[in-house]
């Protein structure tokens, strides 16, 4: 089996408070059960503007404007030390405000659901001509434009569309897909087509990081927790398909993975798994964001007199490519994995995801230099009385490593400051789940920083109804081995080794 390598990623946030207002599922249920109620009318007032979601250091580590490192040293709480005047694009992607957004999903939209307003569509695409990564063929797919009376009317309860909001105005609307299909409703096809657009962004940025071509993707693999489909196959796909057709690569095919939040990293194994079967070159593991996770904390946010910090869609992308001695490499015999009969205390998913597949190979708890698990942003979760979740998973790792007598006790502290990282992704579900940190991991590698790190994903099945089991699975990032290793082991090579030691035994044998 052939070796494998991370070749490039990149990582993007849609700035998005109002479809957040309307359409997160906090917000949503609150109106839907309560109507207009105290925590709705003041939510807008703790809603951060492009420029405040720009300079959070969170969000710039995200991104890559801020090096990972330097993030703990930031002054908190982060939200009221803003680091002003960020640039919106870094080194792995960008953040993208809310009306080049909707712009970029009437862009991805082919079925003519989603609708603009004439001006703020003119608007829209002058903003989105002069986006580094935007191609002709993509913005001459943005539509000119309809009145705003014919947008309204459609938003009527005969209709059935729902409106969508840019500075508290209505400025274009998205429509339901079927008269009766609910998995075609105005609300889910809203949903499933910001998920496709984010990930569409992350995609170029992806294809500009690596500078490989559009046409060069061989397979793209999709794992974010939306599904799509109709009444008789509710969630049969294809958002892979769909990503790859709006960027152009036309040499592609593609297909789905779900897991919750275990979902990006058995898509990372599934993709990494191809390239090494040789049945693929160059596949790309991607995700768009989450609309129903938009403003999931906001209630306690609100309650507490903070800001409104979960506005974010996030996305990413990784490109799997098989070994070249310079990139760093992605292991397929260390695997962790959540079996049916682990168990679910959490001691028994830390030891499944890390202890278990590093014995496999040798390897201890302490050889790996950094851990990479549920990386929320803490000033989100705190607040929320979730806690701070990467410090967890990294104190609970901490804790088995000293069970398992791979640290001295005394040491623990000094394992939980040394691999452990801060929370710099939104709780968009499956995005902070080991994901945010493949980029920054193979970069550190590259630079030399680390040798070795594990992603790790965890994923909370019984959100189906289906079990009450969770689920996990991780992989470990590794500095590669040099070119000269990788042409040792090469076919031709194999064989003139072959053919010299046989010529020495007939040599031998007739002396």
């Amino acid at each position: 089996m052939s070796r494998v390598a991370i070749k490039g990623s990149a990582y993007c946030l849609q700035h998005t408070p109002e479809l957040g207002l309307h359409y997160g599922n906090t917000p949503h249920v609150e109106r839907h059960s309560h109507g207009e109620t105290d925590y709705l009318k003041k939510l807008p007032e703790h809603a951060q503007s492009f420029e405040e979601a720009k300079d959070y250091a969170p969000n710039m580590a995200y991104i890559g404007t801020l090096p990972l490192e330097d993030l703990e040293n930031q002054a908190k709480p982060m939200y009221e030390n803003r680091l002003s005047g960020a640039d919106r694009y870094g080194k792995f992607g960008e953040i993208m405000p809310e009306d080049e957004f909707i712009g970029l999903m009437d862009i991805c939209d082919v079925f003519d659901l989603v609708w603009l307003e004439k001006d703020f569509a003119a608007s829209v695409k002058k903003k989105l001509s002069d986006h580094k990564f935007m191609t002709e063929s993509m913005l001459a797919r943005l539509e000119e434009g309809r009145d705003r009376a014919e947008i309204e009317a459609d938003c009527d309860e005969k209709h059935g569309a729902l409106p969508l909001y840019f500075d508290g105005k209505i400025v274009g609307c998205v429509r339901k897909g079927h008269e009766v299909d609910e998995n075609l409703s105005a609300h889910v096809l809203l949903e499933n087509i910001a998920s496709k657009s984010s990930a569409v962004l992350s995609l170029l940025h992806l294809l500009q990081n690596t500078g490989m071509k559009a046409e060069e993707v061989d397979f793209v693999i999709e794992c974010s927790e939306e599904g799509a489909g109709d009444m008789c196959q509710r969630a049969g796909g294809n958002f892979a398909k769909a990503i790859a057709e709006i960027v152009g690569c036309k040499n592609a095919s593609g297909c789905d993975v779900r897991g919750f939040c275990a979902g990006p990293v058995n898509a990372m194994i599934a993709g990494a798994s191809q390239v090494a079967a040789e049945a693929r070159s160059n596949v790309v593991v991607l995700a768009g964001g989450a609309v129903p996770k938009l403003y999931m904390n906001s209630k306690d946010h609100v309650k507490k007199e903070l800001p409104a910090l979960e506005d974010c869609l996030g996305s990413f992308a990784v490109l799997i490519t098989p070994c070249d001695g310079v990139s760093p490499e992605m292991r397929l015999d260390a695997i962790g994995k959540h079996t049916v009969g682990a168990g679910a205390s959490p001691q028994a998913v830390t030891q499944a995801l890390t202890w278990e597949p590093l014995q496999k190979v040798g390897l201890d708890l302490a050889d790996v230099d950094k851990f990479g698990a549920e990386l929320h942003i803490p000033e989100i979760t705190l607040p929320a009385g979730a806690g701070d979740v990467p410090m967890a998973n990294i104190k609970m790792i901490a804790a088995l490593a000293v069970m398992k007598k791979s640290i001295e006790k005394a040491n623990m502290m000094n394992f939980v400051k040394e691999k452990g990282l801060p929370g710099f992704a939104h709780t968009q579900g499956h995005i902070p789940a080991g994901a945010p940190f493949i980029g920054q991991a193979a970069e550190w590698i590259k630079d030399g920083k680390i040798k070795r790190a594990m992603i790790i994903g965890k994923g909370s099945l019984f959100l189906a109804r289906l079990t009450n089991l969770a689920d996990g699975a991780s992989f470990l990032i590794e500095t590669p081995a040099s070119a000269d290793s990788v042409a040792a082991v090469s076919k031709d090579d194999v064989k003139n080794i072959l053919l010299e030691a046989l010529s020495e035994i007939s040599d031998s044998l007739t002396k």
